[in-house]
């Protein structure tokens, strides 16, 4: 009985030792830190590796510093020119001090979630919808460099913002095709009257040119049977001269038609 008393009481003492072992020996992955608290002051940072803690004495916390994806929910955000969005984003961030990440605020992701949410309002509230769907990119520089200045106390590093989706209701999308339509028919009529301009400008540029030689005139005026001739048009023109309507008084009407 001796001897079966002996061994149980030393496999509670290895139980125990190895308990003890086991809470004092940790160890991290290359993208962990562990910050270590001793009686409850802060007494560095440690990893990756293996670490060794005094039991009871000391307590570590570990700290993932790989990139975090956040997935900022849909908000509502009401726009400069008073139209109603709903506008989500997602965040990427990471933690460059894991003291500050652990002792400057209690939850570093809940903060960074919900500083991020308030920030998407603050942001896209100040610009009007049409710059909401047409300069993301300005808006996302915006967003990521005031979450970056506000989480540097926190030892967290914002990488990069990107607007997901802005959603509007239907009346609005119908509204904006609307405009979008009346947009492409003002380019369109813009360009005809360029077009008209520059045409005439040629049509000027074309007689200046004629004007110097009356022989070029003529050369225009056969040019111009020669087209009409090859219509297979039955209709024979042959170009009057103007010069003639002045020397043969009576020929013409005052509205410039031939008399019958």
């Amino acid at each position: 009985m001796d001897i079966f008393g002996d061994l149980i009481f030393y496999v509670v003492i290895l139980v125990i030792l190895l308990a003890i072992l086991g809470s004092a020996v940790k160890i991290l992955r290359e993208y962990e830190r562990g910050v270590v608290f001793t009686l409850g002051r802060f007494t560095g940072t440690k990893g990756p590796g293996l670490i060794l803690l005094i039991p009871y004495i000391q307590q570590m916390v570990r700290i993932d510093l790989r990139t975090l994806v956040l997935d900022v929910p849909s908000q509502d955000v009401i726009s400069q020119d008073n139209v109603s969005v709903r506008v989500n984003a997602v965040i990427y961030f990471r933690v460059i001090d894991p003291e500050k990440a652990t002792i400057q605020v209690e939850n570093y992701m809940q903060a960074t979630s919900e500083l991020a949410q308030t920030t998407l309002r603050s942001v896209l509230g100040k610009h009007e919808l049409d710059e909401m769907l047409s300069e993301r990119d300005k808006l996302n520089n915006d967003i990521q460099e005031i979450l970056d200045a506000q989480t540097d106390a926190w030892g967290i590093k914002v990488a990069n913002v990107e607007i997901k989706h802005v959603d509007i209701n239907e009346s609005m999308i119908r509204a904006i095709a609307r405009q979008a339509e009346a947009e492409r028919e003002r380019r369109a009529r813009v360009i005809n009257a360029e077009g008209e301009q520059q045409a005439a400008a040629k049509l000027l540029e074309a007689a200046e040119i004629l004007g110097r030689r009356p022989e070029a005139m003529q050369l225009r005026y056969l040019s111009s049977l020669n087209f009409i001739a090859g219509e297979k048009n039955s209709t024979i023109v042959f170009p009057f001269p103007m010069e003639l309507a002045s020397m043969v008084p009576g020929l013409f009407n005052k509205d410039g038609t031939a008399k019958k």
